[in-house]
């Protein structure tokens, strides 16, 4: 469905990327352990990270194959799976599972309102996004045996309405206030097309539109 499959060298089983599972082979059925992860540019991580390393992709420069494919309106290779008009083809999402339900959040939202508290399910996220660098990160809202709601509190920093502790965005850490040193949990979310989000998640909820 228009998703990286993968296989391992060991067994040959069939891997979906944005499932990270197995879909075909021994394995069948088999989860990886999720990592998370937080697409963003260059500078930005550099600057987080200054020891950081870098995979060399065997190219150099800013050389995108899949520019013309951005731009393009068709929905993958192969087409949609089904049919959702609630977000057009290729919007950018971020698309949270909570084990408890889905929700994609689009960047046209999330370039509006940058910090969302929401729910997914019966769980309580936070989502955080950065329409410069075109990146977002998933949280729990859940800290110190309570459900905590968060504002904007200049660059980089969050304030939780309910203890008045700054936090950094980034990171999730408390590094002021009643909650300083307490971290916030990461939510599995991916960044991808609205066509592959909703045809592996059909049951998703968006958010803005639901």
């Amino acid at each position: 469905m228009n998703v990286l499959v993968m296989y391992d060298r060991q067994t040959n089983s069939l891997w979906s990327q944005i499932l990270g599972k197995a879909i075909r082979g021994p394995f069948e059925g088999t989860e990886l352990e999720y990592l998370p992860a937080w697409q963003t540019t260059w500078s930005d991580w550099k600057s987080s990270h200054p020891n950081t390393r870098a995979l060399v992709k065997g190219y150099s420069g800013d050389y995108d194959p899949y520019t013309s494919y951005y731009f393009s309106g068709s929905a993958g290779v192969i087409g949609e799976t089904r049919n959702d008009d609630r977000l057009q083809t290729k919007q950018f999402v971020i698309g949270v599972d909570t084990g408890q339900g889905t929700m994609a959040f689009p960047f046209s939202a999330l370039s509006l309102q940058p910090v969302v508290n929401a729910q997914v399910g019966e769980f309580p996220v936070l989502v955080l996004f950065d329409a410069d660098n075109a990146s977002g990160i998933a949280f729990s809202r859940q800290a110190a045996d309570r459900v905590l709601t968060f504002e904007s509190s200049g660059t980089g920093l969050l304030r939780d309405l309910e203890t008045g502790s700054v936090w950094d965005s980034s990171a999730g850490e408390a590094i002021e206030g009643p909650l300083a040193g307490e971290m916030l949990t990461r939510v599995k979310s991916s960044t991808s097309f609205w066509f592959g989000w909703k045809d592996f998640h059909p049951d998703t909820l968006v958010f803005g539109a639901d």
